[in-house]
């Protein structure tokens, strides 16, 4: 019988982030690479101005440590929240399918005071862009870690 992982094992605690900022927002995109969810998962508020999206996302954060120590790669489900937003775009994503998702990353495009898109690249060639008011990410995980179906690191043939 396997064991699924436990915070316990890995980090003291889940992780728990803001992206304020561009710098922010490349260490975030870097932490949600390759995380998969079902466009079901993906949720647009706009009385609250708010996009949300439940991944099952890969803890790159602990890829190394599991590797040296030659246990399973992890994921752990983790909500993704957008602020701000006041307007959404997508393109190639079915937000009301099933359909699997793999969000490869997130970029910045800046517009003027603050203002600016952020781009959800999915493979696939699939958007969603939501054009905010400012960067105000936040990223929290909402479960503990476990085992990663597929016993892989996520990896991109170059």
């Amino acid at each position: 019988m396997t064991q699924d992982a436990r915070f316990a094992d890995a980090d003291p605690r889940p992780m728990a982030l803001k992206a304020e900022d561009e710098a922010d927002l490349r260490i975030m995109s870097a932490l949600v690479q390759d995380a998969i969810l079902p466009g079901t998962e993906i949720s647009h508020d706009p009385k609250t101005r708010r996009l949300a999206l439940l991944l099952n996302r890969f803890r790159w954060e602990d890829a190394d440590q599991a590797r040296a120590e030659g246990r399973g790669f992890e994921r752990v489900r983790s909500l993704l929240v957008i602020n701000d937003v006041m307007r959404l775009q997508s393109d190639g994503v079915d937000r009301d399918a099933d359909t699997v998702l793999a969000l490869l990353s997130m970029e910045w495009q800046p517009g003027e005071d603050g203002m600016g898109r952020l781009v959800l690249n999915f493979a696939g060639d699939g958007t969603v862009a939501a054009d905010v008011e400012c960067i105000n990410l936040d990223l929290r995980d909402v479960t503990q870690p476990y085992l990663a179906p597929s016993g892989k690191a996520p990896h991109h043939p170059e």
